[in-house]
């Protein structure tokens, strides 16, 4: 058995938001300066993206797809909305099925239009989840804790929301605001397999794999995949991987207009509208789970670690002290990290240190204090990406807490500004 860095929720360039250069050939060729050796198609059900897969990969046997050049596998996947504009996670063996996926939904919305990669159905969960299941494939919530489309928002547990379907869900997907810690705080969710994914809207690899999972497979195909998600006790997920939730842009509860940061008990106060601008509260992941959580208790035997990570881009980014993760002199230095070690997952978990050091003791020692969570952060909320300040030493970590603090009231003051993560 082999494991495989994965990548499994993405979208192509039908979807709306999505850059333009979101096609097979750029994905494949940047999912592995990545790091990533499986990558899901994305917006399967839409046709032109899916005459564009056909077109693009090859089956090399039953349910295993790689690009023209073999750089890396593909498995299809999908992101439908349902009639609660909550969103789901679907997986497809091979093209026949996800053509009876399409056949058996496009009466129930419009599957086919220029920015319909994401379709919303006139279904509920469960409706969508029977006939994920009668085409042969396997569906969980989609950021499952986000405060716009994710199942938690409107319900308090998987079961409710799948109702009949719901012994067939096994797996939840955490998103960008949430990890496994604060996952697990909900006892129900303990049942589930856990996904760390992108949801890229973007093939560059300061987007794509900056949350990815570890997965042991004897071959990257859909049937081996389902294996992973259901049969938990072989723990065949080794490892989730992703951003550490501060940075996440629903992390804290927040005006989705100014961006100011409210406790649950102000926003109640203020009937969920700013004083300031009057744009809407959106109540955060960390306070929804909070909200739930009904446990203490350790998370289950089965569950990987999870690790945080910073995309190297953003690394470098902060080493060459630019305010721009596509400024050339971040994109040259990235350039030349790739061309010593392979790939940025390489660089961000696996090179020993005494390497990294070697080869460049400036962006070398960033990486290093990334490595060993010397890293605060102004939190994320309201769709406003948190920031993480690296701290070469641990004097400076303790001595940046102030500034934290003088950051985030920077940060209220001059509303709007943007962050890393929206370059």
């Amino acid at each position: 058995m082999k494991t495989f860095n994965c990548d499994l929720h993405i979208h192509g360039s039908f979807a709306g938001g999505v850059s333009k250069y979101m096609r097979i050939p750029v994905i494949a060729e940047q999912a592995r300066l990545k790091g990533l050796e499986v990558v899901t198609t994305g917006d399967v059900q839409h046709a032109n993206w899916l005459q564009h897969l056909k077109q693009n990969l090859v089956e090399s046997s039953n349910g295993i797809f790689q690009d023209h050049n073999q750089t890396i596998h593909f498995l299809l996947q999908t992101e439908i909305e349902d009639n609660q504009r909550l969103h789901h996670l679907i997986f497809l063996p091979d093209f026949s099925h996800a053509q009876e996926f399409r056949d058996k939904t496009k009466k129930f919305g419009i599957l086919d239009c220029s920015m319909c990669g994401r379709p919303k159905l006139r279904l509920n969960a469960e409706q969508i989840a029977e006939i994920t299941l009668d085409s042969g494939g396997i569906i969980g919530p989609a950021h499952a804790f986000t405060p716009y489309t994710g199942l938690f928002s409107k319900h308090d547990s998987i079961a409710k929301a799948y109702d009949n379907m719901a012994k067939h869900i096994s797996f939840l997907e955490l998103g960008l605001s949430a990890d496994s810690d604060l996952a697990d705080r909900i006892a129900s969710n303990h049942q589930y397999t856990f996904l760390s994914n992108s949801d890229s809207h973007s093939p560059w690899p300061h987007r794509i794999g900056r949350e990815f999972n570890r997965i042991q497979l004897k071959e990257p195909s859909f049937k081996e995949l389902k294996k992973a998600l259901q049969e938990k006790t072989e723990k065949r997920i080794v490892l989730n991987a992703g951003l550490d939730p501060r940075e996440g842009k629903y992390h804290e509860t927040a005006c989705n207009q100014c961006f100011f940061h409210y406790t649950p008990k102000d926003a109640i106060q203020f009937k969920w509208q700013c004083p300031s601008c009057k744009g809407q509260i959106k109540k955060g992941v960390r306070d929804r789970i909070l909200e739930l959580a009904d446990t203490e208790k350790k998370a289950p035997s089965y569950r990987p670690p999870y690790l945080h990570l910073i995309p190297l881009a953003e690394i470098i980014q902060q080493g060459v002290g630019v305010e721009n993760v596509l400024a050339k002199k971040v994109q040259s230095k990235w350039k030349d990290w790739i061309e010593r070690f392979e790939n940025e997952i390489n660089i961000l978990v696996d090179v020993p240190e005494q390497e990294i050091l070697e080869f460049d003791k400036t962006i070398g020692g960033f990486i290093l204090a990334f490595r060993n969570e010397r890293v605060h952060y102004l939190p994320g909320g309201g769709g406003d990406y948190g920031k993480p300040l690296i701290c070469l030493s641990q004097e400076e970590f303790e001595s940046k807490k102030n500034e934290l603090q003088e950051k985030q009231n920077q940060k209220n003051r001059f509303k709007g500004q943007k962050t890393l993560g929206q370059f």
